[in-house]
C-alpha cells in the first residue's frame, strides 16, 4: 500500500438562480491528456486496459473569481454557463460525451446508486457514490477537502466513485461502493482503489466531541488524531482513517495521492480555506472514473 479535515464541505444547495447571460463566446478546447498536465491528475496505478479516469485540478476551465477556473460544481453559486463548458471539457478529457459524465447531490451517505443508463440531463440523484459496468459512462464526484475515491476492477470490468467526507466515511460509504461492485461481479481483492486529493491533518482540526465519536466507534481510531496548538482539540487525519477502512475491507490495491486540498490553492479548491477567509463560496473539484466504449 502506497500512503501518499474545521468542518467537512456542506451538502450541497440547490440554487434556483435567474436566468443567467451567456459568458463572452468561448472557443471550444479539449483538455489535454497527460498524467502530468496541470488540469487533471492520473495515478499510474489506475492507468489500466480500458479504463480512463482523473482527478481534475482547478486549471483549464473558464470560471472566474472564486470559482478560477475549472470548476465542475452544479451545486455551486457559478455561472451555470460556465461550469457546463468546464464539465464539457473534463467529459472530453475522459473520451466521452458531456451528457455521460454523471454527478450526484452529494449528501454525506453511505448511498451508492447502480449506473446502467444515463440519466437525464440535470437530473441528480441524491447519493453518495456510484458504480458501473457499462462503457461510456463517466461517475463523478465532487469535493473540496472531503476524499474523492476511485474504484476499479479492470478484469471484472466495473468502476465505481465515492464522496468520504468525514461523515460518510465514517458510516461506510467506501465500504457500500465495494458491495455494490461486488453485486456486478466484482472481487474486491482484485480492486484498485485510489484517494485523490483530501484535506490533509496539518490543516484539519477537530473538537473534542468529533474524536470522541470515532472513539466509540473504534478505539484504534486513536491513530488517526494528534493533539492540536487549541487546548481540548485534534488534528484529525481523514487520509489515513480512509485508507485504513479500504484496508480492513480487503481492497486489492490501495493508493493515497497525498495531495492536500487545503494547502495547495494553485491547484485545489477547498472549503475549509474558504471558510477562514470568510468568502461566500468555493469551487468544487471533479474526480471521475469511465469504462472505455469497445
Amino acid at each position: 500500500m502506497i500512503s501518499e479535515p474545521v468542518t467537512p464541505e456542506p451538502m450541497p444547495s440547490e440554487p434556483m438562480p435567474p436566468e443567467p447571460m451567456p459568458p463572452e463566446p468561448m472557443t471550444p478546447e479539449k483538455l489535454p491528456r497527460s498524467r502530468s498536465a496541470a488540469v487533471a491528475i492520473e495515478v499510474e496505478a489506475l492507468r489500466l486496459p480500458g479504463v480512463t479516469h482523473a482527478f481534475f485540478t482547478r486549471q483549464g476551465g473558464v470560471s472566474e473569481g472564486l470559482y478560477a477556473s475549472l470548476n465542475g460544481g452544479v451545486g455551486s453559486s457559478d455561472d451555470i454557463v460556465r461550469v457546463g463548458e468546464n464539465r464539457r471539457r473534463m467529459a472530453a478529457y475522459l473520451g466521452v460525451s458531456a451528457p455521460h459524465l454523471l454527478g450526484l447531490y452529494q449528501i454525506h451517505s453511505p448511498d451508492v446508486i447502480t449506473v446502467e443508463t444515463p440519466w437525464r440531463d440535470g437530473e441528480r440523484p441524491r447519493a453518495d457514490a456510484m458504480v458501473t459496468a457499462t462503457p461510456g459512462i463517466a461517475l463523478g464526484v465532487s469535493s473540496a477537502d472531503c476524499g474523492p475515491l476511485l474504484f476499479a476492477d479492470p478484469q471484472a470490468g466495473v468502476v465505481g466513485a465515492a464522496h468520504a467526507g468525514w461523515k460518510g466515511a465514517f458510516t461506510g460509504v467506501a465500504e457500500a461502493t465495494l458491495a455494490a461492485m461486488e453485486k456486478l461481479g466484482a472481487c474486491r481483492e482484485a480492486m484498485t482503489a485510489v484517494l485523490g486529493p483530501t484535506i490533509s491533518r496539518e490543516a484539519y482540526e477537530v473538537g473534542p466531541e468529533f474524536r470522541e465519536r470515532f472513539m466509540e466507534q473504534d478505539a484504534g481510531n486513536a491513530a488517526h488524531f494528534t493533539p492540536s496548538a487549541r487546548d481540548g482539540h485534534a488534528m484529525f487525519d481523514l487520509p489515513a482513517y480512509i485508507v485504513a477502512r479500504l484496508t480492513r475491507a480487503g481492497v486489492g490495491r490501495i493508493f493515497d495521492t497525498s495531495l492536500c486540498t487545503y494547502g495547495d490553492e494553485k491547484r485545489f479548491y477547498s472549503y475549509r480555506r474558504t471558510t477562514h477567509r470568510g468568502e461566500g463560496d468555493y469551487g468544487r473539484l471533479i474526480a471521475a472514473i469511465a469504462l472505455a466504449t469497445r
